[in-house]
């Protein structure tokens, strides 16, 4: 065990620095790891190189000349690319070297056979393409590879072997060394080919995931699956739907005391527990303008309680506001509008997509907000009519609202059974208010 970890310390310490091998520190993580890829596989194979052609002088042939020459200029290629830093350059010069030296040797040596099947390296030619580059220029290689090795084999077997022929075991042996070397080899570019699919696939994945949740963090599902589905507008009516409205009493005022960064910091607790509630009672957030929230109920999935639901999380956010596991602590206080009626949905823009709301519903909604009172929640007789069999409302008279003349509103209480201890809550709240 200590011998093999030794010897994968030191395969670890060679690949570390043949990675640094013609490295760039402009260059992005996938330029970087073909860089280094494409300096091992060469490095790889300069021994092979090497080997092939001290065996085949050994044996009185000159072809071994071949890949030593092979051996050089692959050599020299990779001490160039470690100064320019040049990865096409050097994948085009080993690209041309191992398509042409193996195969070209297959005619002095005989043909196919009687050359141990030494044409069989230059399919790495197509195969770099493929790891390194792209398909098409792969497929060009391969057919370059494909004439080259067949034009050198029948050229070799009509020429025959131009020097003595070489034993018929050392030609048998190199066969099967080229095919298990070479076939090494191939595999490597495949399995790293594979592994660069399947991580690019799995960064896809990554990366769509971290979209959808974006999207959704802006748009409802079902808006996003239809917005991701069709380029039309998207714009529903829909008959009957609640709207709420809640500001901050006093915020501008209150905020001028604080630094920015502690302005951003309330406001985010804030709505980040309004968000919360929006999603505990099922309910549709569409936007916050500054210090006011908007929620609905309805849209854009139609539900005949929305008033009902929607009255629930006003009176959750009036409490948060007084509680000490809420949002108590901040101090703040809230003014709440809610307003029932038809309303158009839709998604508006191409850049920064808003689901918002339009109508006359909409309107008087945030009128209600607006023309409310501190730690009260006042709604319109729309609301009040589908709430009264369940909850205990405060006439509160009629106001003038600008645009729509006198209107009769409501304050809700609570539901019924808790009215009075409700209405204990609000009405503290509103005292302490204005005091």
């Amino acid at each position: 065990m200590q011998l093999l970890n030794r010897i994968r310390a030191a395969a670890d310490r060679v690949t570390a620095r043949l990675a640094l091998v013609g490295a760039d520190p402009h260059d992005d993580e996938d330029l970087r790891a073909r860089k280094a890829l494409l300096v091992l596989i060469s490095v790889l194979i300069l021994p092979v190189a090497a080997l092939w052609g001290t065996l085949y002088l050994a044996f009185g042939s000159p072809v071994g000349v071949v890949p030593l020459v092979y051996f050089c200029v692959l050599l020299g290629a990779i001490a160039v690319f470690s100064r320019t830093r040049d990865f096409p350059w050097l994948l085009r010069v080993g690209q041309f070297d191992i398509l042409l030296a193996p195969t070209l040797s297959m005619i002095p040596l005989g043909g196919f056979v009687d050359s141990g099947g030494v044409g069989l390296w230059g399919i790495l030619a197509p195969l770099g393409a493929l790891v390194f580059s792209d398909v098409r220029s792969a497929a060009r290689w391969y057919v370059a590879y494909v004439a080259v090795f067949l034009g050198s084999g029948i050229a070799g077997e009509v020429i025959g072997p131009i020097w003595s022929p070489l034993p018929g075991w050392f030609t048998t042996t190199m066969l099967a060394l080229n095919i298990a070397v070479g076939g090494a080899i191939v595999f490597t570019l495949l399995a790293v080919f594979a592994r660069q699919r399947r991580d690019a696939l799995a960064a896809l994945r990554l990366e769509q995931e971290k979209a959808e949740n974006l999207l959704l963090n802006i748009l409802p599902r079902s808006i996003a699956d239809r917005l991701k589905a069709q380029t039309q507008p998207i714009a529903d009516q829909f008959d009957s739907a609640s709207i709420l409205f809640a500001d901050v009493v006093d915020f501008t005022p209150w905020s001028e005391r604080l630094l920015p960064a502690e302005v951003v910091g309330y406001l985010d607790r804030l709505f980040t527990h309004f968000d919360e509630l929006a999603e505990r009672h099922g309910l549709e957030k569409i936007k916050t303008i500054g210090d006011c929230y908007m929620v609905a109920a309805g849209v854009p999935t139609p539900r005949p309680d929305h008033a009902r639901a929607l009255a629930l999380m006003a009176l959750d956010m009036l409490e948060a506001m007084h509680s000490t596991d809420g949002v108590g602590h901040l101090g703040l206080e809230l003014r709440v509008g809610i307003n029932s009626g038809p309303v158009v949905a839709g998604v508006i823009g191409r850049k920064r997509f808003l689901y918002d709301l339009w109508g006359d519903a909409v309107n008087t909604a945030s009128r209600m907000e607006s023309h409310g009172a501190a730690g009260r929640i006042q709604i319109t007789r729309a609301t009040y009519a589908l709430l009264a069999d369940e909850f205990e409302c405060e006439p509160r008279g009629t106001i003038s609202v600008k645009g729509k003349g006198e209107i009769e509103v409501w304050y809700l209480i609570g539901p019924m059974g808790e009215a009075a201890p409700a209405h204990d809550r609000v009405s503290n709240a509103s005292n302490r208010s204005d005091a």
